[in-house]
């Protein structure tokens, strides 16, 4: 058990388990943009141990920015979402594959597809650690999904509870 604050969490998902899946993940990348030299755009702050991990398995010409939106309060989405830090570099012509920690509502994905509808990109794809189907209200495909979890408050591995539980190594779920 890990206690955050005011709340118990348990073992989930293994840092073994997590990092088969970035493995599979990025094989998928690789395969699917041989030839291609891809933007990454991670976003902050939960994805960076996912964007880390990811990257050191992506074997092609690639380059990483990082973007930081955010949207939850506590255990809840606040259903806004507020850029914080913005994009700045030319994205015209290129693949742009977005890197999330977890897809649920896909609140954070809508607007980023907003952000880059603009921006003429070849292509745009989205690579996430973790996706809760049951909770995803859009219609915006997810191309990369690490693993699929069910609508239950998760920490670990990027993903906190009121900015604690980011560095956990595992994933744990609300006791």
């Amino acid at each position: 058990m890990v206690t955050l604050k005011d709340k118990q969490f348990k073992p989930y998902i293994s840092s073994d388990k997590i990092l088969e899946a970035v493995k599979e993940v990025a094989k998928k990348i690789n395969s699917d943009l041989a030839g291609e030299s891809p933007v990454f755009l991670a976003v902050l702050n939960g994805s960076f141990m996912f964007a880390a991990d990811l990257m050191k398995e992506i074997n092609l010409p690639c380059e990483i920015s990082f973007v930081k939106l955010a949207s939850y309060h506590g255990t809840t989405s606040s259903g806004t979402i507020t850029e914080l830090i913005g994009l700045n570099q030319d994205l015209t012509g290129r693949t742009v594959i977005i890197i999330e920690d977890i897809v649920d509502t896909g609140n954070t994905v809508e607007k980023l597809a907003e952000i880059l509808n603009n921006k003429k990109l070849k292509s745009f794809k989205i690579a996430t650690a973790f996706f809760k189907p049951t909770a995803y209200t859009k219609n915006i495909k997810v191309d990369y999904v690490g693993m699929e979890i069910p609508n239950d408050f998760v920490v670990g591995y990027g993903l906190d509870y009121d900015g604690l539980g980011r560095n956990l190594k595992d994933v744990f779920v609300l006791a």
